[in-house]
């Protein structure tokens, strides 16, 4: 199990890095053949069906919270009835993101009219309908994927996600170069998640041998995990909210061009997000154990600050080579028209990087079902940064959206957020930053000198570029080892390698003797 954790890490950084790599080639390619006008539609498309996505309710989290809790209780009984009535629940909001997905694709023209014209209006209508099924079906099957972690067996559902990262692209190309845009694109995707789908209900029930049973419905279990996931549901509803209003709020008052330049700056943002919870996402289940074994405050103080340092480690480095390289990026990337795209992209991910890697407070509240203060919490400042959002875009435009966005980030997901973890929760909060602020020498150190480098050397072509960025590599970690990293971080860094060595001398010797 401790194999698999390792392993489901180690997955998500590669499949992160592999995500990486085909956004940089894919984007441009794509942006190049459908234009800035279509990618503003589809990712309006996006945004505006995405909100039927929250009707999953939050229960991927519960599937793994009550499967943790019955294992650590050795009671497959109650697993069997409880993986029984979670299927009847998907199935039944499968249905509901249906009829409700339907609803909205077809009062799309009522919402839009004033921003895009008829031919924008039909193209929005058609790509939404595609969504909508996407997101239902996924909904009412997402069980099985869920159960999938649950199990831990995250080695299968990390190269599951990472081969269909790569088919989507691969497969979606040739029809880029036939002409084919926006609504192919949906209909690509939607293919490859069925795919997937079915993939992950074979594993279950061939490879986990589950046991579903449908004899027992037992309404106080479903009363128990109906409150812990509404306050999930709350949170799915906030980063709608938070990562989505923006961009219907900009094609209301902006239109698609400005929603596409707004959608580029935005996709850093999930990049460092997944920076994050590549790592926090694989702790439910453990932190779950945990609580269930009434661990101790320090204890989960020490794996909160453990967990953190190794997220600011990597995070640190993304964001002081974004400052320092991220605009030539861009201009490289996509083209100078989305210069802007850098600005909005720092306004938004400079407030984010605190609740990132603070990621495990969030797991450690859903496994103590503890989720009340910080969801209420966060749809005060989510409906607040709505209506920001609408006052500042009319002055700035997509920077309003990202300035409002900003600022909601800054008061909850910051100050009230780390008062709560400290007073409420026993997290050892001041511990956490004296470790964070030991950490940041060599950020300060490298944003100064990346700066400075980039003035003198300009990045005309993605060869320097990429010099650039190893010039800049080595110097963040050769500063971070000597300054930043503790004994511990060094040895997950030194154990892997010398195995890799081990293995590397063994098969050079073996070969040396079979000549």
């Amino acid at each position: 199990m401790k194999n698999e954790l390792k392993a489901g890490v180690i997955l998500s950084y590669l499949a992160l890095f592999i995500n990486s790599i085909i956004s940089i080639i894919y984007t441009p390619i794509m942006l190049k053949f459908i234009g800035q006008s279509e990618y503003g539609l589809y990712s309006l498309a996006t945004s505006a069906i995405g909100y039927v996505g929250v009707l999953n309710f939050g229960l991927g989290n519960a599937v793994i919270r009550y499967t943790a809790k019955y294992k650590a209780l050795k009671d497959e009984e109650k697993c069997s009835n409880l993986y029984g009535m979670f299927c009847i629940i998907y199935g039944i909001l499968g249905c509901i993101a249906l009829i409700l997905g339907a609803i909205l694709t077809f009062y799309s023209n009522s919402l839009f009219t004033n921003a895009l014209n008829v031919h924008e209006l039909l193209k929005l209508k058609v790509l939404m309908g595609i969504m909508t099924l996407n997101i239902s079906v996924g909904i009412g099957m997402g069980f099985f994927s869920v159960v999938v972690l649950a199990y831990e067996k995250f080695i299968f559902q990390k190269l599951l996600g990472l081969f269909s990262s790569i088919l989507i692209p691969t497969i979606m190309l040739p029809f880029l170069l036939m002409g084919y845009a926006s609504i192919t694109m949906a209909i690509v995707t939607t293919t490859i998640n069925f795919l997937i789908i079915i993939v992950n209900i074979y594993y279950c029930l061939r490879k986990l041998k589950l046991k579903i049973s449908f004899k027992k419905f037992d309404t106080n279990l479903l009363k128990e995990i109906t409150v812990f996931s509404a306050f999930i549901l709350m949170n799915l509803i906030i980063d709608k909210i938070y990562w989505s209003t923006d961009q219907i709020i900009i094609g209301i008052y902006s239109g698609t061009v400005a929603v596409s330049i707004y959608s580029i700056g935005a996709t850093f943002s999930g990049y460092f997000s997944g920076f994050s919870t590549a790592i926090s996402n694989v702790f439910l289940s453990k932190v779950t154990r945990m609580t269930t074994n009434k661990a101790s405050e320090k204890e989960i103080s020490d794996l909160f600050i453990r967990v953190g340092r190794v997220q600011y480690i990597i995070i640190s480095y993304a964001l002081s080579g974004f400052i320092s390289l991220g605009n030539e990026f861009i201009d490289l990337w996509v083209g100078d028209e989305y210069h802007s795209s850098y600005i909005i992209a720092l306004v938004i991910i400079i407030p984010m990087i605190i609740p990132l890697i603070q990621s495990m407070g969030g797991i450690i509240l859903q496994a103590r079902n503890m989720q009340t203060f910080k969801s209420i919490l966060y749809l005060i400042i989510a409906i607040a940064n709505v209506f920001l959002s609408v006052i500042l875009v009319k002055k700035w435009g997509p920077l309003g959206c990202a300035i409002a966005t900003a600022v909601a980030f800054l008061l909850g997901n910051v100050i009230i957020m780390n008062f709560y973890y400290w007073w409420k929760i026993k997290i050892d909060i001041p511990r956490f930053w004296k470790n964070i602020l030991s950490m940041s020498f060599p950020l300060a150190i490298s944003i100064f000198l990346g700066v400075k480098f980039n003035k003198v050397i300009s990045s005309e072509n993605w060869y320097i570029f990429v010099g650039k960025v190893i010039v800049f590599s080595i110097l963040y970690i050769v500063s971070l080892w000597y300054i930043g990293m503790n004994r511990y971080e060094k040895e997950l860094i030194k154990i892997p390698v010398k195995k890799i060595i081990n293995k590397l001398r063994k098969s050079r010797h073996y070969e040396v003797a079979k000549n």
